[in-house]
């Protein structure tokens, strides 16, 4: 596989949490450089955090490995253990249905940015470890719902402030 130009590949921005829980994830980017590159077996990409942004909301996968290692600034590992700074070349690792939630977090004021790489499945549970939610992957769609699978209320949602 030729070398990828990461010039010629875009960004995408925010998230796809429902409501106003996507302003925690305001000012994230994310590069994908696995479906560029061809792999189908593994999802890699670049996640670049503006000063204040978090990488999503504190979660963790029952399907999927992810494995984390920052490339620059310093962001703030944020899991069940508590906080953790991370430096460039620090790497972070989270196994399948390892129930430890966590997101990282720029809680400086210098952009950061982290390579991701996670096992790509068909389907997927996730867990919100500070919220009452949970997130499924099936047939190319995720599904927010509460953990017990019933729907987010407005409240939840943040939809009715």
């Amino acid at each position: 596989m030729p070398k990828l130009d990461l010039s010629q590949l875009p960004w995408r921005t925010g998230s796809d949490y429902p409501g106003k829980l996507a302003e925690a994830c305001k000012g994230r980017s994310v590069q994908p450089l696995g479906d560029p590159g061809g792999l189908s077996q593994f999802g890699v990409n670049i996640v670049r955090l503006e000063p204040g942004a978090a990488s999503s909301l504190r979660h963790y996968h029952m399907e999927q490995d992810e494995f984390v290692i920052v490339t620059e600034g310093s962001c703030t590992l944020i899991d069940d253990q508590g906080a953790h700074e991370m430096q460039p070349g620090d790497c972070a690792a989270f196994p399948a249905g390892e129930a430890n939630g966590h997101h990282l977090v720029n809680r400086s004021d210098k952009p950061a940015a982290f390579l991701v790489v996670g096992t790509r499945t068909e389907t997927e549970t996730g867990y919100y470890s500070d919220l009452d939610m949970m997130v499924k992957l099936a047939e190319g769609q995720f599904t927010f719902t509460r953990k017990d699978g019933s729907p987010l209320t407005a409240d939840q949602t943040g939809e009715n402030s």
